[in-house]
Protein backbone atom coordinates (compact mmCIF):
# COMPACT_ATOMS: atom_id res chain seq x y z
CA UNK A 1 0.00 0.00 0.00
CA UNK A 2 2.87 2.35 0.86
CA UNK A 3 4.49 1.67 -2.53
CA UNK A 4 1.20 2.34 -4.30
CA UNK A 5 0.77 5.70 -2.56
CA UNK A 6 4.36 6.68 -3.28
CA UNK A 7 3.92 5.77 -6.95
CA UNK A 8 0.62 7.64 -7.14
CA UNK A 9 2.12 10.79 -5.62
CA UNK A 10 5.14 10.58 -7.94
CA UNK A 11 2.91 10.22 -11.01
CA UNK A 12 0.81 13.15 -9.86
CA UNK A 13 3.86 15.39 -9.35
CA UNK A 14 5.37 14.45 -12.71
CA UNK A 15 2.05 15.03 -14.50
CA UNK A 16 1.67 18.40 -12.79
CA UNK A 17 5.16 19.38 -13.89
CA UNK A 18 4.45 18.54 -17.51
CA UNK A 19 1.11 20.36 -17.41
CA UNK A 20 2.84 23.70 -16.80
CA UNK A 21 2.95 25.91 -19.90
CA UNK A 22 6.42 27.51 -19.94
CA UNK A 23 5.23 30.24 -22.31
CA UNK A 24 2.71 31.42 -19.74
CA UNK A 25 5.28 31.36 -16.96
CA UNK A 26 7.71 33.78 -18.58
CA UNK A 27 8.01 36.86 -16.50
CA UNK A 28 7.22 39.68 -18.87
CA UNK A 29 7.10 42.99 -17.02
CA UNK A 30 5.81 44.91 -20.04
CA UNK A 31 2.79 42.65 -20.53
CA UNK A 32 2.18 42.49 -16.79
CA UNK A 33 2.03 46.29 -16.71
CA UNK A 34 -0.34 46.37 -19.71
CA UNK A 35 -2.56 43.73 -18.06
CA UNK A 36 -2.68 45.81 -14.87
CA UNK A 37 -3.65 48.97 -16.80
CA UNK A 38 -6.27 47.04 -18.75
CA UNK A 39 -7.69 45.55 -15.55
CA UNK A 40 -7.89 49.00 -13.98
CA UNK A 41 -9.78 50.28 -17.03
CA UNK A 42 -12.25 47.41 -16.79
CA UNK A 43 -12.50 47.88 -13.01
CA UNK A 44 -13.68 51.47 -13.58
CA UNK A 45 -16.59 50.05 -15.60
CA UNK A 46 -17.25 46.73 -13.83
CA UNK A 47 -16.48 47.48 -10.16
CA UNK A 48 -14.48 44.29 -9.63
CA UNK A 49 -14.02 43.05 -6.07
CA UNK A 50 -10.52 42.23 -4.78
CA UNK A 51 -10.53 38.58 -5.80
CA UNK A 52 -12.05 39.35 -9.19
CA UNK A 53 -9.46 42.06 -9.80
CA UNK A 54 -6.59 39.63 -9.25
CA UNK A 55 -8.17 36.84 -11.31
CA UNK A 56 -9.05 39.26 -14.12
CA UNK A 57 -5.52 40.68 -14.18
CA UNK A 58 -3.90 37.22 -14.32
CA UNK A 59 -6.28 36.08 -17.07
CA UNK A 60 -5.65 39.29 -19.06
CA UNK A 61 -1.89 38.79 -18.76
CA UNK A 62 -2.18 35.17 -19.88
CA UNK A 63 -4.04 36.18 -23.02
CA UNK A 64 -1.69 39.10 -23.72
CA UNK A 65 1.22 36.65 -23.70
CA UNK A 66 -0.60 34.39 -26.16
CA UNK A 67 -1.50 37.35 -28.37
CA UNK A 68 2.10 38.56 -28.38
CA UNK A 69 3.17 35.14 -29.67
CA UNK A 70 0.63 35.39 -32.49
CA UNK A 71 1.90 38.87 -33.41
CA UNK A 72 5.46 37.51 -33.61
CA UNK A 73 4.71 34.40 -35.64
CA UNK A 74 1.88 35.29 -38.02
CA UNK A 75 0.80 38.04 -40.37
CA UNK A 76 -2.11 39.15 -42.51
CA UNK A 77 -5.48 37.45 -42.43
CA UNK A 78 -4.14 34.42 -40.58
CA UNK A 79 -2.90 36.65 -37.76
CA UNK A 80 -6.21 38.50 -37.57
CA UNK A 81 -8.19 35.25 -37.53
CA UNK A 82 -6.03 33.81 -34.74
CA UNK A 83 -6.33 36.96 -32.65
CA UNK A 84 -10.09 36.99 -33.19
CA UNK A 85 -10.34 33.37 -31.97
CA UNK A 86 -8.09 34.16 -29.01
CA UNK A 87 -10.27 37.13 -28.06
CA UNK A 88 -13.37 34.91 -28.20
CA UNK A 89 -11.68 32.41 -25.87
CA UNK A 90 -10.67 35.23 -23.53
CA UNK A 91 -14.24 36.50 -23.40
CA UNK A 92 -15.53 33.02 -22.56
CA UNK A 93 -12.95 32.54 -19.81
CA UNK A 94 -13.84 35.88 -18.22
CA UNK A 95 -17.32 34.44 -17.70
CA UNK A 96 -15.77 32.37 -14.89
CA UNK A 97 -14.42 35.51 -13.18
CA UNK A 98 -17.36 37.91 -13.52
CA UNK A 99 -20.95 37.93 -12.36
CA UNK A 100 -23.58 37.73 -15.10
CA UNK A 101 -24.27 41.48 -14.93
CA UNK A 102 -20.53 42.25 -15.08
CA UNK A 103 -20.05 39.78 -17.93
CA UNK A 104 -22.83 41.36 -20.00
CA UNK A 105 -21.24 44.79 -19.45
CA UNK A 106 -17.77 43.37 -20.21
CA UNK A 107 -18.94 42.08 -23.60
CA UNK A 108 -20.32 45.52 -24.47
CA UNK A 109 -17.23 47.51 -23.49
CA UNK A 110 -14.55 45.09 -24.66
CA UNK A 111 -14.50 46.31 -28.30
CA UNK A 112 -13.84 49.83 -27.02
CA UNK A 113 -11.18 48.86 -24.47
CA UNK A 114 -9.57 46.09 -26.54
CA UNK A 115 -10.14 46.73 -30.25
CA UNK A 116 -8.85 44.05 -32.60
CA UNK A 117 -7.16 46.73 -34.64
CA UNK A 118 -7.71 50.01 -36.33
CA UNK A 119 -8.03 50.09 -40.09
CA UNK A 120 -6.94 53.32 -41.72
CA UNK A 121 -8.90 54.03 -44.91
CA UNK A 122 -6.74 54.55 -47.98
CA UNK A 123 -6.76 58.09 -49.26
CA UNK A 124 -7.89 58.56 -52.85
CA UNK A 125 -5.44 60.29 -55.16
Amino acid sequence: MKTFLTTLITVFLVATGYAQDPLLQKDNDKLEKIAMELTRAYDDELNLDGKQFTLFQKKAEEFLIREEKIHRNFSGKEKLDLINELRKAETLEMRNVLTQIQYDRYRKIKPRLQPLGIVEPKQKK
